[in-house]
């Protein structure tokens, strides 16, 4: 499909969590206060200066490094950004719920044209053989986005999550872990198929990690099937550990399609809650995660061996 797709190499440092960085991280409940929110973006600003790091000193190249931020907390890092003409992805979606919706509403648009990121990037549950009326719904407000993105010639990203249905984890005894391996992967061509089928268009698919070399192939063959080429797949983190996300990484690695990583919890962490807690210094808490974000792009590119953070 003419324009559709994206053919470079990526790898994105993501940190556009709202809802479950707030929660989670810093234990807020609620909304947060001003002086709240002026903390957390202070955090996130540690994570972009590990970013700016990387590139700097660890010789990531700017051509194929990015950064995913929030306009909640990250709309001074989005600015920055732009600025120093970084790849930029930023999401429209309402943080925090089981369904997707927008953030802004429909005033979506508007804020897109405002940030002017390189990516828009959505976070959407759908599992294929769920509730047919929560994903016709959904469905429906993405392919809105989709068509709005491509009429205005920008970039779509879509981070597709397969939550496991009750009598799906019933035929695997309940194991999740099996879930993961057996079934997640298929459901998750299937959920594809049927966005597609609803005229929903990403330009990237990021896609969670597979543990089959054969599976990766296959997801990139329905991200690319019936003339979408140039469609690019982007292995996600899920916040699992450097081990975890090393496996899945070499996993992808090479599998026409696959392009890179859009990887978040996993790098920034760690040294992130050290900073925050006051037993590491800001200095020492943006060279960890650069050395962190810098080392998956190693392992992904087949220049790193050993597990475990940098």
């Amino acid at each position: 499909m003419l324009g559709l797709g994206y053919d470079g190499d990526l790898f994105i440092l993501a940190f556009d969590h709202r809802g479950s960085f707030v929660k989670k991280f810093f234990g807020i409940e609620g909304d947060p206060s001003t002086e709240e929110t002026q903390r957390i973006a202070d955090a996130k600003s540690v994570i972009f200066e590990g970013f700016l790091r990387s590139v700097e000193r660890l010789g990531v190249q700017k051509g194929s490094a990015g950064v995913l931020v929030d306009e909640q907390f990250g709309a001074a890092i989005a600015q920055r950004a732009r600025q120093q003409e970084l790849i930029l992805a930023m999401p429209a979606e309402k943080s925090g719920q089981d369904e997707f919706d927008f953030e802004y509403g429909e005033e979506f648009g508007q804020h897109i044209e405002f940030n002017e990121p390189t990516f828009t990037k959505v976070l959407v549950r759908f599992n294929p053989e769920g509730d047919g009326a929560l994903n016709a719904r959904q469905a429906a407000k993405l392919k809105t986005l989709s068509e709005w993105l491509h009429h205005s010639e920008r970039k779509f990203l879509f981070e597709l999550l397969v939550p496991a249905e009750a009598h799906q984890l019933e035929t695997v005894g309940g194991d999740v872990g099996r879930f993961d391996t057996e079934l997640r992967p298929h459901l998750m061509r299937l959920a594809i198929a049927q966005l597609q089928a609803s005229g929903i268009e990403p330009d990237i698919w990021k896609i969670e990690g597979i543990d089959s070399r054969e599976e990766c192939e296959a997801m990139a063959q329905q991200c690319r099937i019936a003339g979408r080429d140039h469609v690019a797949c982007v292995v996600l983190g899920r916040g699992a550990d450097a081990d975890a996300v090393d496996h899945w990484l070499r996993t992808a690695s090479g599998v026409p399609g696959y392009q890179g990583f859009a990887i978040g919890r996993s790098i920034w962490w760690e040294p992130l809650k050290a900073f925050v807690d006051g037993t590491m210094a800001r200095e020492a808490a943006a060279a960890q995660i650069a050395a962190n974000y810098a080392r998956f792009m190693q392992v992904y590119k087949g220049e790193a061996s050993g597990g475990g953070e940098a």
